[in-house]
């Protein structure tokens, strides 16, 4: 950011389960994606982005407090773990005067946790609170008159049953989160920038575009679905509409992934209306927009699907940094440092002009957006209880199941969808090592874990969430006070 310019609005658009390959701009033979394309032609795209937890709730929570998975007490996915994080992004935004809007997803704990957004429009697919609903489902039965019902109702939230949206398009849990989105804009404080995150729940299933979208994509080519050598394992019929592997009837594996696209596009043509919005009123300019999502969905690769493992179909994720038009950063450039969720936070506050709270983790992207040479880590290191362990720089990648002792290695310069294990393979053998000593080094300074002495990695488990890492808030006199959630 310029010393001398105002301080930038910030926009974080933030769908849910994108794949990171999932750009027209990178080249996808399928996706199109218009308006994310403009914004990477006036931005930069990390094109080494990984989760470091691939699930919703671990990923948001390093992102909304600058940690690692293992600091921030959350080592893969489990619901109705309190949100007890006293530092956040959005309360720093908060205390530094912007104006905190969010529109969509969370995934916090309690549902109304509002961590810092003063003012929020929740989707969310779940109840776990008593009595919670989610405004979209609220607003939907008003204004269908309950003719109409979220496709989280009636279809399972993890299915591979496409299944097209017929209702009205602005019924959309899409279009319903841009929509209130602009409509935040619309009544926002003139006297202070804002912070804006456009939590969009997909393209996470139900895989339900609105059909006018399904159609672009019902009878175009597809790519064949990558296979690796090391997948024979998985190749046996699934037998759940939610499978994490397996082999489905090849029909219901086409939809899947043409409504998968499809849902791309249509949130692609409402982050669009969010745009066009903003430059209408002549904001544009002056904001900086990020875009990025918690991890990718593997959509069938190598007989897999949804996320959590370490594979690039659920590990990797995209990221784009537009920054405001009024800051002399590059323009349609691309980065391939290793970075991660937990390197937003300071992102947006040192864009915003705010201090980094001494807690954080992550680091600062901004300087990479000049493309000047800068000191940064050699890799990501990343993981899900209770098995997945993986190293990468977006070059090559080690991936530790550490339940059954297995490894693999790929080289992702010329194996860029791992269809080929290296890990055994003589050639790479000081590189396997190589890697293998990164993770050992990681793991070695968490000995809690029983999964490394320094020297050697040990077969095990983790648990899930370390409760005692999400403490509730203690004055100064010592004195335990509730946690503070907004």
């Amino acid at each position: 950011m310029s010393q001398t310019a105002p301080r930038p609005n910030l926009l974080f658009i933030f769908p849910d389960q994108w794949r990171g390959d999932c750009l027209s701009s990178l080249g996808h033979p399928v996706v199109e994606t218009p308006f994310l394309d403009q914004l990477a032609a006036e931005g930069v795209t990390f094109t080494a982005a990984y989760s470091p937890c691939p699930t919703c709730i671990a990923t948001r929570a390093c992102l909304a407090t600058g940690l690692t998975p293992a600091s921030a007490g959350r080592l893969g996915y489990q619901d109705g773990v309190p949100w007890r994080y006293e530092t956040t992004l959005m309360r720093c935004l908060r205390d530094g005067g912007y104006q905190t809007l969010l529109a969509g997803k969370t995934h916090f704990y309690p549902q109304r946790a509002a961590l810092g957004f003063e003012e929020m429009q929740l989707y969310d697919t779940l109840n776990l609170d008593p009595g919670f609903e989610s405004d979209y489902r609220l607003w939907l039965q008003r204004e269908s008159g309950g003719s109409v019902q979220d496709s989280t109702v009636g279809m399972h939230s993890n299915s591979m049953i496409a299944r097209p949206w017929t209702a009205a398009e602005h019924l959309h849990a899409n279009s319903w989160t841009a929509t209130v989105a602009i409509q935040m804009l619309e009544r926002r404080d003139p006297t202070r920038p804002f912070f804006l995150q456009l939590g969009f729940h997909r393209p996470h299933p139900p895989l339900d575009p609105p059909l006018a979208f399904f159609d672009r994509y019902r009878d175009c080519p597809l790519p064949p679905v990558p296979v690796g050598d090391w997948a024979a394992g998985f190749a046996v019929p699934a037998t759940r509409i939610d499978p994490s592997s397996g082999l489905l009837p090849p029909r219901t594996l086409d939809r899947a992934r043409r409504a998968y696209y499809a849902q791309l596009a249509h949130l692609d043509d409402q982050i669009g209306r969010v745009i066009h919005f903003l430059r209408r009123r002549g904001w544009l300019d002056t904001t900086t927009i990020v875009f990025s999502s918690d991890h990718g969905e593997l959509l069938g690769d190598h007989h897999l699907y949804s996320k959590v493992n370490a594979f690039e179909g659920s590990a990797k994720a995209p990221l784009i940094v537009r920054p405001a038009m009024t800051w002399g950063g590059r323009r349609g450039a691309r980065c391939g440092l290793p970075v991660s969720h937990f390197d937003l936070m300071p992102t947006f506050l040192e864009e915003a002009g705010l201090p980094v709270p001494g807690t954080v983790e992550g680091r600062s992207l901004a300087a990479a957006l000049t493309g000047a040479p800068i000191p940064w880590r050699d890799f990501i290191h990343g993981e899900h209880a209770p098995r997945w362990q993986f190293v990468t720089d977006g070059q090559e990648k080690l991936i530790w199941v550490s339940d059954r002792d297995e490894t693999y290695f790929f080289d992702l310069r010329t194996d860029p969808q791992e269809l080929t294990n290296r890990a055994h393979d003589p050639a790479c053998a000081d590189r396997v090592a190589l890697w293998r000593q990164r993770l050992i080094g990681v793991l070695a300074a968490r000995p809690e874990d029983g999964l490394s002495d320094g020297r050697r990695l040990i077969p095990g488990v983790t648990p899930h969430v370390r409760p005692h890492l999400l403490e509730p808030r203690r004055d100064a006199d010592g004195v335990v006070r509730p946690p503070v959630q907004g």
